[in-house]
């Protein structure tokens, strides 16, 4: 679990500038990363806040042809402290809807957990129960959630607890990054490079994927007069546009 000096020091590798798309396309270790390609069968995907899966997940979301289950950690409301809890939340439910509508999912059905933005791992041992719930109830073949090492503390919650019901129900289970791609870098040893896995991605796959991202306005743009926040700058989004996904193993 993260603690506050620790909370401090994510936050600011959070915050500061990010290591560049182009450093990432360059370095060639990350085109030869092992190929691998979901199981057939029902999938969990995990999401501490509405967007995480589709930015690490959501071209592979487009490509599966069996049942995706989401559970949704929190609504998300913290992305704007300064504006009404209850609006922010609201639109990004509705801004994920969007954005699954956008993938093509045949079939999906959304688990939303409302557990408080910024507080998962104070409630981590409820997601595991919800999560092995879900796991149990779909008989899922695989389960993917946010990296346990993201640098940032719901993503980490999320991550050891569906790592937990995974091991629990017997389910395989990956980790996809959303935050690394910024504070790390190519080469970087805090990351386990060698349980990296990369998932291909079709030219449609790929487009379905933008179009989702694009739904997630709040994230994108100030939201009007008096709001200045930015969540996702282009040159965060270059990191999940790419013809490849990445998950640990």
């Amino acid at each position: 679990m993260i603690g506050e000096f620790d909370r401090a020091a994510a936050a600011e590798a959070i915050e500061a500038p990010g290591t560049p798309e182009e450093r990432w396309a360059a370095w060639a270790q990350l085109a030869r990363l092992p190929a691998v390609r979901p199981p057939s069968g029902p999938v969990v995907v995990v999401a501490a806040h509405p967007d995480d899966e589709v930015l690490g997940f959501g071209g592979t979301m487009a490509q599966l042809s069996g049942e995706v289950r989401l559970v949704t950690v929190t609504d998300g409301e913290g992305s704007h402290p300064h504006l009404a809890a209850e609006r922010i939340a609201a639109l990004r439910a509705a801004e994920l809807e969007r954005a699954l509508g956008e993938l093509g999912l045949r079939e999906h059905r959304t688990y939303r957990l409302r557990i408080p933005d910024t507080g998962v791992d104070a409630h981590e041992a409820r997601l595991e129960r919800e999560i092995a719930a879900v796991l149990r109830e779909t008989g899922a073949a695989l389960c993917v959630a946010p990296w346990t090492g993201d640098l940032h503390a719901d993503h980490e919650a999320a991550g050891r607890a569906a790592a937990v019901a995974a091991r629990e129900t017997g389910t395989p289970c990956w980790h996809y990054p959303v935050w690394m791609w910024h504070w790390a870098s190519p080469g970087d040893p805090r990351v386990p490079w060698s349980a990296a896995r990369r998932l291909p991605l079709s030219r449609p796959a790929r487009t379905r994927k933008e179009a989702a991202i694009r739904r997630f306005a709040s994230q994108l743009a100030p939201l009007g007069p008096g709001d200045d926040t930015v969540i996702l700058p282009p040159a965060e989004l270059a990191h999940h546009t790419r013809p490849f996904e990445v998950v640990f193993t």
